[in-house]
């Protein structure tokens, strides 16, 4: 576009302008002063109060600005602000991501793989390699502690070839897991197996290895084999010096090789020297002693000391075969007080201490305070066997308590335990007590199906009942 001064174009199109005054226009239209000189630019005002800036229009100068710039009023505010539809456009761009499209695609990077390792190669297969030369796989740490480890060295000592092979062709392989202590089980299980000559070897053999000896243990496992098979006399030691430990184990092997009158030699001589043995050797003595009745003045010497210790140390098993025996001895109450002594230990009553307490009450005729023993097994959730059964329907016969001598009979029955004799011959005399001969007849046909026969006394009180009977 050609653009035209207005004064040149006034000027070239007078007719009486001289060619002079053109001149002195053109001068002065040179002479000019810039548009920006002009027109200078106003500072800016602050913005309004509540007007956002960001939804205002950018303001664009235009180039076509008039000389007379002063004389233009300012814009109206609301020309200036977003139309609703552009700020819901341009919100919609960043309501997502912008989609970039790169020029050229990122190349993605593949990781290369690792190398082989030389360890880890399938190699081809070859032939397997021979088994000798090889050492067998140690053993863990424990193998001192283990059982079966220690006993399994007693049949490998039991499967020597002869008589003459020593120990140490088994004991040498493992000497180096073998700890204080070990040995003992295996000493033990070679006297089991009626072998004291490997036991007193196993010990000799123990002596030339200073990890493994001096040990009481073993001593006294060596000592208690030795003495239920006769042959202490092969192992030579000073008793006065032997150990609280070796002194038990040696009245425990007398005991149990049935040499009594050692054992009890050795308890008096432990006595004088104020050595106090433990609680179960006296249990051992009394169960072995009790089993002769000509010797029962020496139980009820053992009792005594038994009774006079302060503190007991006995196994459910050890108080209830001492209870028996006082049952017995009819030493009702050293009975009693074993009872409430394990009882005070906080330890819940077996169903055979209950019923060997419920005999003792019963065998004093003590009938009533044996029937509370009774509720008090049954609230314990006590499970009754057969010997149970038996003693509870001989209390109730005694009690002539036939209601319930009944019902523990259906229930011995219904736990699927087949009556004795002595329950059927119970059952009978408290039916015939009651003068139920219908119940006798069904109590005698199950005794002939069981294959027994009542004795003389049942039968006679059998009809005598049956006599009455027909008379009425």
């Amino acid at each position: 576009m050609i653009m035209h001064c207005p004064v040149t174009w006034s000027l070239s199109f007078h007719p009486k302008l001289q060619p002079s005054s053109s001149i002195r226009a053109t001068k002065v239209s040179a002479k000019k002063l810039t548009k920006n000189l002009r027109n200078p630019r106003r500072t800016k005002l602050p913005p309004d109060f509540g007007v956002n800036l960001f939804l205002r229009k950018p303001i664009t100068q235009s180039d076509n600005d008039d000389d007379d710039d002063d004389d233009h009023e300012p814009a109206d505010d609301d020309s200036d602000v977003w139309e609703p539809n552009e700020i819901e456009a341009i919100s919609s761009l960043f309501q997502k991501r912008i989609p970039q499209n790169p020029s050229k695609p990122v190349p993605v990077r593949v990781r290369p793989l690792p190398l082989p390792q030389p360890h880890k190669l399938r190699r081809p297969p070859s032939l397997p390699t021979p088994k000798r030369n090889i050492k067998p796989s140690s053993p863990s740490k424990q193998v001192h502690k283990d059982p079966i480890f220690l006993i399994g060295l007693a049949r490998e000592i039991k499967s020597l070839p002869s008589p003459k092979s020593n120990v140490s062709l088994v004991l040498n392989k493992w000497v180096s897991f073998l700890r204080k202590g070990s040995l003992s089980t295996t000493i033990r299980e070679l006297g089991h197996m009626g072998l004291p000559e490997r036991a007193l070897q196993t010990y000799r053999w123990a002596e030339n290895h200073p990890h493994l000896f001096p040990d009481n243990t073993i001593l006294a496992s060596t000592v208690q084999v030795l003495a239920t098979h006769h042959e202490l006399k092969l192992l030579k030691f000073d008793n006065s010096l032997a150990s609280k430990n070796v002194i038990e184990a040696m009245i425990k092997g007398c005991i149990e090789g049935g040499w009594l009158n050692l054992a009890r030699k050795l308890i008096l001589i432990s006595k004088s020297n104020n050595r106090i043995l433990d609680s179960s050797v006296y249990v051992k003595m009394v169960l072995e002693i009790a089993k002769n009745p000509d010797k029962y003045h020496l139980v009820a010497l053992l009792l005594e000391e038994l009774k006079d210790r302060e503190e007991l140390r006995l196994s459910q098993q050890d108080c209830t075969s001492v209870m028996k025996i006082c049952v017995k001895l009819r030493r009702f109450e050293v009975v009693e007080s074993l009872f409430d002594w394990f009882k005070e230990s906080n330890r819940e009553p077996s169903v055979v201490m209950y019923t060997t307490m419920i005999h003792s009450r019963y065998s004093e005729e003590k009938y009533r305070e044996a029937m509370s023993l009774v509720w008090e097994m049954e609230e314990s959730n006590c499970l009754l066997d057969l010997p149970a059964y038996r003693v509870v329907i001989k209390l109730l016969v005694a009690l002539d308590d036939l209601g319930r001598a009944m019902r523990y009979y259906s229930k011995l029955k219904e736990a699927g335990f087949a009556p004795t004799y002595d329950i059927y011959r119970d059952m009978i005399s408290v039916f015939t007590a009651s003068g139920r001969l219908m119940k006798c007849r069904e109590i005698c046909k199950e005794v002939e199906d069981a294959g027994l026969r009542l004795d003389s006394d049942t039968s006679f009180r059998l009809l005598q009942l049956q006599k009455q009977t027909m008379s009425l």
